[in-house]
């Protein structure tokens, strides 16, 4: 497979580009199956914002925007602000932003499962019908009591994840939102677009994955009583395993940089109530793509330094004062955990 394209995204047969806008911070181990996953059902390409990464995070970005895959831009965080908000800010006035058809905020942890059959986006639009915004809800993934990090794909790996329709705190019913760039939102927020013209608001046909639309105004940045979650549903491994934790508390948060990721978190997003496999085909379509973009020798250097990295910062964390203590915590809340439901928005 030919890793080489044009500077720009490819157009999908029916419609224009369909971006991801995304930040990232030391997330350069799980970078390429997230990639090769949204290229195979339908997205064309990627603008990523980086921030005082370690690991090679943005070594990769930058090696996938020589690829023609990605747009790659350095976001650095000097005044406490939170990353996200401000990249989002910042996508607004880019190129590949402007000229897609279609917009979606997510992080590298997100992974859309088509359902029913469907295998790309195209398929998803027919089954719903014409709207302007489509809300996924979240289906969290607990570690599922594994401790080690290991060089596995995430769909693959963690298997464990809540019921389908009992979610188990207020938390897990979130969602991000994949809307179309017609002119009605003009401000991104990571869960949903905003900044519909005073007037316009009725206007938006804005619909749960079963094709059912809900007014804009009835609409947060959680699943209402009654979403479908028919022909897709977004898998969050927002934990991954034990040892991947402690890397992602040390890195800190996206938007509440104020708020740590201790056992509260923990607690919330560790939700190991059921199996679910049911990913795995889009992850064997995308398994080619993977393959090649490992084969790249460097973005295959990259990824392996990127997974060094990973390990030895594993290693570093276990040997500070507390962090044995709170490793031992996560494991004994591996699998069994205390939701601690919170009011608050995240």
């Amino acid at each position: 497979m030919t890793l080489n394209r044009s500077a720009m995204p490819v157009e999908p047969a029916n419609g224009g580009p369909r971006i991801i806008m995304t930040t990232m911070k030391n997330e350069g181990p799980f970078m390429l199956e997230w990639v090769a996953h949204n290229l195979t059902i339908g997205f064309t390409g990627f603008v990523i914002f980086t921030n005082d990464c370690e690991d090679g995070t943005d070594l990769i970005a930058t090696r996938l925007e020589e690829l023609g895959y990605c747009s790659h831009r350095p976001n650095p965080v000097t005044d406490g602000s939170p990353p996200q908000h401000k990249a989002l800010r910042r996508a607004i006035f880019h190129p590949w932003v402007q000229q897609a058809e279609w917009l979606m905020c997510l992080d590298v942890d997100e992974f859309i499962n088509l359902r029913e059959g469907l295998k790309t986006l195209d398929d998803l639009f027919a089954a719903l019908g014409d709207c302007d915004a489509v809300s996924l809800a979240w289906k969290l993934f607990g570690c599922g009591g594994i401790e080690e990090y290991s060089d596995t794909p995430m769909t693959r790996q963690f298997i464990l994840a809540d019921a389908e329709d009992d979610p188990a705190n207020g938390r897990a019913t979130g969602f991000k939102t994949l809307f179309r760039n017609n002119g009605l939102f003009r401000k991104y927020n990571p869960h949903r677009p905003k900044g519909v013209p005073e007037g316009r608001e009725a206007q938006v046909r804005w619909s749960d994955c079963g094709g059912n639309l809900r007014p804009m105004e009835k609409i947060s940045w959680r699943a209402w009583p009654g979403f479908s979650h028919q022909y897709a549903r977004l898998h969050h491994y927002s934990v991954r395993s034990i040892d991947s934790f402690l890397v992602k508390r040390d890195r800190g948060r996206t938007n509440h940089i104020a708020r740590e990721q201790t056992e509260h978190y923990w607690a919330d997003m560790n939700v190991n109530r059921t199996e679910d496999r049911s990913i795995l085909p889009h992850a064997d379509r995308a398994r080619s793509l993977l393959d090649a973009l490992r084969a790249d020798p460097v973005l295959g250097r990259l990824h392996q330094e990127a997974c060094d990295w990973h390990r030895a910062r594993i290693a570093d964390l276990r040997q500070r004062p507390g962090w044995e203590e709170f490793r031992d915590w996560l494991r004994a809340n591996a699998i069994k955990t205390t939701a601690m439901i919170t009011q608050k928005d995240y």
